[in-house]
């Protein structure tokens, strides 16, 4: 699904220039969930943004579903992205003026879905993710877990091929983190690739492999030949 060649990503200015990524080279197959490490300033953030087609690099190569997109425009990188690609963020970015239902129906719209099947959907999405009784409410009226919740359920919608996860858990306490991880985990099992920047090693368990990055470049690997087990209620 994805694929990567001497990626790299600058940063100019008059004064300096800054590497973020520094041929950055690897390949995500589809189905898989993988997790991407490294201290603050290392090009996590970086990566997950290109590998998202929020940007481009500014050179080598990234190969996504078949395509060469390096270069795509902002209109074709759009295009791609919305057909493909959900996010979820650590500060949940719903929108406070739209309901529940209203912050989830969102990608739907875009898509151009019709009124029918865009109510079918989304009362599914939150019934999956047990929230059908807030779908009315805003979301300041919620807890923080209940806004990871909406907001997985907006990345969802569109039954995309990729889940861009940013610190997913970063904003909860252990217990709501623990239901996030697992309804991410419960996704991949349904055939949904994920890749998730994180700090945390716990949550990186939840992986089938970890890319862990310093100064803008892939320095190891890692298979996990035991993924972490949701925790049973």
């Amino acid at each position: 699904m994805i694929q990567t060649k001497n990626m790299q990503k600058l940063y100019t200015t008059e004064e300096v220039e800054t590497t973020a990524l520094n041929n950055v080279t690897t390949e995500i197959k589809a189905g898989e969930f993988v997790a991407i490490m490294g201290p603050s300033g290392c090009g996590k953030s970086t990566l997950l943004n290109i590998l998202g087609l929020l940007d481009n690099p500014s050179g080598g190569e990234y190969h996504f579903v078949g395509h060469e997109v390096s270069n795509y425009s902002e209109r074709q990188r759009a295009t791609l992205r919305k057909e493909n690609i959900g996010f979820v963020f650590q500060s949940f970015n719903l929108i406070d003026e739209l309901t529940v239902y209203e912050n989830v129906e969102l990608p739907l719209l875009y898509l151009g879905v019709p009124a029918t099947d865009r109510k079918d959907r989304v009362d599914a999405a939150l019934e999956h993710m047990q929230i059908p009784h807030r779908k009315s409410h805003f979301p300041q009226q919620l807890s923080g877990g209940q806004q990871q919740r909406v907001a997985v359920a907006r990345a969802v919608i569109g039954n995309p091929k990729l889940i861009l996860a940013d610190e997913p858990t970063g904003n909860l306490d252990s217990a709501n983190g623990s239901e996030v991880m697992q309804l991410l985990t419960g996704l991949n099992e349904a055939g949904t690739t994920i890749v998730m920047v994180t700090h945390d090693q716990a949550q990186a368990g939840y992986a089938h492999r970890t890319i862990n990055l310093f100064d803008g470049r892939i320095v190891t690997e890692n298979m996990h030949t035991e993924v972490q087990a949701p925790a049973q209620d």
